[in-house]
């Protein structure tokens, strides 16, 4: 694994974020005795899509079936 101290992960910042895209993994060093402080790592792509509605999967096989009748009429004002 590749080493760089932070002066020079400073001025190469942007060939260093290019290198750790490809897959490389680059440790930065500290101090005159190089001790390694931080590690340079891709993130791991989020998924973009997400579940609809705020409790995937809760809702029962029958949740979009169309209403009875007796309840149908019950949401229209026509009695009780």
């Amino acid at each position: 694994m590749p080493e760089v101290t932070i002066h020079e992960a400073k001025t190469q910042l942007s060939e260093l974020v290019k290198r750790v895209q490809r897959g490389e993994e680059i440790i930065v060093t500290s101090g005159r005795a190089r001790k390694p402080v931080i590690k340079l790592v891709a993130v791991e792509e989020q998924p973009k899509k997400r579940p609809f509605g705020l409790f995937p999967g809760e809702l029962g096989p029958g949740f979009f079936e169309p209403l009875p009748e007796d309840e149908l009429r019950l949401w229209n004002g026509e009695g009780e």
